[in-house]
């Protein structure tokens, strides 16, 4: 069987049309090189290079075995190029879940910045709330990436956790109520508005703060999963809702204004759920770093 230091001898015999040169090109002696294309020739049953005066030169099936040589050493290099990608997290895919308000600015924002980065390395995004366990999700292997936030984070075990964001959380208004003028709203000036609320984790959450404040639970006459649909009925004026801030300013229609709580509401941890570093690869290494929000 052939060696690829077998054709990587022919291929610089070939280019340089010299036992010596190419012995010169790969640190080796002539005899030696001479001794290498020798046993190819025996191996082949073909005779490769014409023995001249000065230098050789390739035979028709001398000719046929640099072209196949080239290719395999080609491919060989490309092999190598894609391996050392993988090891230095510029490919690979990183596969991420989340929930729907974090996906509606912070993400897409991440992953536009990281793609100009690593633009080898395949990004993918699954939007999941409800029921859906982010970290059983990467401990079977279905995702690399779990965004979740700290009212889910107890009990996790086997996996690392990783701080992103600390999310504040506002109040979304019609920009037509009555309240909506300043930068503040008092919960307890909301205790009669109809309340809409979503899928877990973009709900109300448990916060017992927001019933002390309202004096009793939220009355909730809407639940809608949509983020756009909940945003939708608060322009329309037919109820208000919880704003995370992990959402973004920008990403808030133009008809609905964000408020401050008074008091406010406490924050919740942004985090990302990962395998331990050591059984993660690099290019979900290099996404995880690049998730955390500047102080």
């Amino acid at each position: 069987m052939l060696d690829l230091w077998s054709l990587k001898v022919l291929a610089e015999v070939g280019r340089l049309g010299s036992f010596s040169a190419a012995a010169e090109e790969l640190s080796m002696t002539q005899p030696a090189v001479s001794r290498q294309i020798a046993q190819l020739e025996r191996h082949t049953g073909v005779r490769l290079f014409e023995r001249l005066p000065r230098g050789v030169r390739p035979t028709d099936a001398g000719r046929a075995a640099l072209e196949q040589a080239g290719e395999v050493l080609r491919g060989m290099r490309l092999f190598e190029t894609r391996m050392r990608a993988f090891a230095t997290a510029e490919a690979g895919r990183v596969r991420v879940s989340a929930f729907p308000s974090a996906a509606t600015s912070y993400l897409p924002e991440r992953f536009r910045s990281f793609a100009a980065r690593h633009p080898g390395v395949e990004l993918s995004l699954t939007v999941r709330s409800g029921e859906h366990d982010p970290c059983a999700a990467v401990l079977d292997g279905d995702t690399d990436i779990a965004l979740l936030t700290s009212w889910d984070a107890a009990g996790a075990t086997g996996i690392v956790l990783t701080p992103l964001h600390e999310d504040e959380l506002l109040v979304a208004l019609a920009a037509t109520h009555p309240l909506a003028k300043g930068g503040r709203v008092l919960l307890r000036d909301l205790a009669a508005e109809p309340w809409i609320d979503g899928t877990h984790p973009d709900c109300l959450g448990p916060l017992s703060q927001l019933a002390a404040a309202l004096g009793g639970a939220p009355r909730v006459s809407h639940v809608c999963d949509d983020w756009n649909g909940r945003q939708g009925l608060v322009a329309a004026g037919v109820g208000v809702m919880l704003y995370p801030s992990i959402a973004g300013y920008s990403t808030a229609r133009p008809d609905i204004r964000l408020l401050r709580p008074s008091p406010p509401l406490p924050t919740r941890t942004i985090l990302a759920a990962a395998l331990p570093p050591t059984d993660r690869p690099p290019a979900v290494s290099a996404f995880l770093s690049s998730l955390p929000v500047p102080a």
